[in-house]
């Protein structure tokens, strides 16, 4: 293939890469995946409405985020096991975040550990927090705080885990296991295969540190499942331990979201976990559309993100900014460190080509009078906004 020049590309050339188990940890999602393909679709259906006669000359992508200047609406979204993907691969993102003036959020369930990253990694940091225990929660969030972490992101939409049939049926897990169908997926991939050896077999490295006497708490790591008792009341105890920014990921309603700022949220993140967890959820865009901003704070969104033109949807609509996930891994899985930067290069020229278009110099200046919305009073849409 000749030189990338979209997200489709690197997802093109991720799957070359990679070993099919690998890349279907990567692409899949939960049950019949009509989730990813309608991710995508809400998106498509919202028309861009443009300004004619307007100075588009200079244009600017930056935007403020709690009192910081980032270089475009972006973050890089948590993701877990990035070692598969790439060597080092959380520390490859953190830096291409870095270089770009974005923020890096860090999964719990990451191959390089709190500490790695950031002494490897220069940029602003945040930590994406799994409860899965409430000891080891606390542990986690000391870490981040002693490691210079700005921010903490509270997942709350894996009660359980998805039923990701792709996995199952390939039997991916951490630690990889090797069976025959594992090594002659290996053979096939050489290059993904000999960086894998050379590197040794990803663990979760934030998990490693953890109290080996304390029995309940290696219990539960071995299980590998999350706190469902985890509610409201938590909520308030995990900000009273955390003195800096706060958001709550994993929303789907603006009732949710008003109630995590009265609990002292310093933003929210609508996701449905880019498809991977409850098929048929309704999509984080769709939900951004179907309300305007009563929380006064920060609303991110994430999942079904693939072009420059989905961002600026997304900041019209409401957003203060998106996460990348699956565009940044592809261009990860595909080239590292490189192909990371190449992906956010491209993300940032299709921004600042859609603002030109749109006739509206800069990222701030968005609103939703640049959108063709359909279906303006949907029984879907009320019922999005309670």
């Amino acid at each position: 293939m000749s030189k990338p020049v979209n997200i489709e590309d690197y997802r093109a050339l991720a799957r070359r890469r990679l070993p099919k188990m690998v890349f279907d940890y990567l692409e899949g999602g939960a049950e019949d995946e009509t989730g990813l393909a309608h991710n995508r679709e809400v998106f498509q259906r919202v028309r861009l409405r443009s300004r004619r006669l307007v100075d588009v000359s200079k244009r600017d992508s930056s935007i403020t985020l709690f009192d910081r200047r980032i270089s475009a609406p972006l973050l890089i979204a948590p993701t877990g096991l990035n070692g598969s993907f790439w060597p080092k691969g959380d520390i490859a993102l953190a830096r291409s975040a870095a270089r770009f003036g974005i923020p890096f959020l860090l999964s719990t369930a990451s191959n390089s550990s709190i500490e790695e990253v950031a002494e490897h990694a220069d940029g602003d940091l945040w930590f994406q927090l799994y409860v899965v225990h409430r000891k080891l929660a606390e542990q986690f969030v000391r870490r981040a705080m002693d490691a210079g972490y700005s921010t903490l992101v509270l997942t709350v939409d894996v009660a359980v885990n998805g039923k990701r049939e792709r996995d199952i049926r390939n039997g991916f897990e951490m630690p990889m296991h090797y069976g025959f169908r594992t090594l002659i997926d290996g053979v096939t991939h050489p290059r993904w295969s000999m960086s894998y050896l050379r590197h040794g077999m990803p663990q979760l490295a934030n998990f490693v540190s953890a109290d080996a006497g304390d029995t309940e708490l290696q219990a539960a790591l071995m299980s590998r499942q999350m706190d469902a008792t985890f509610s409201w009341e938590d909520l308030k105890w995990l900000r009273q331990i955390w003195p800096r920014k706060l958001l709550v990921k994993g929303l789907s309603r603006w009732q949710d979201a008003e109630r995590s700022v009265a609990l002292g949220a310093d933003g929210v993140i609508f996701s449905n976990h880019g498809g991977r967890q409850l098929d048929g959820a309704v999509a984080p865009f769709e939900v951004l559309c179907s309300s305007e901003n009563t929380t006064h704070r920060p609303v991110f969104i994430d999942s079904g993100i693939r072009r420059g033109s989905d961002v600026v949807k997304a900041v019209a609509a409401g957003a203060t900014a998106v996460l990348l996930g699956r565009a940044t891994l592809y261009g990860l899985a595909a080239a590292g460190e490189r192909g990371v930067d190449d992906v956010l290069a491209i993300m940032k020229d299709e921004i600042d080509r859609t603002l030109a278009q749109l006739g509206c110099p800069t990222v701030e200046g968005l609103s939703r009078d640049y959108l063709a919305l359909p279906g303006s009073a949907s029984a879907l849409q009320q019922e999005l906004a309670q």
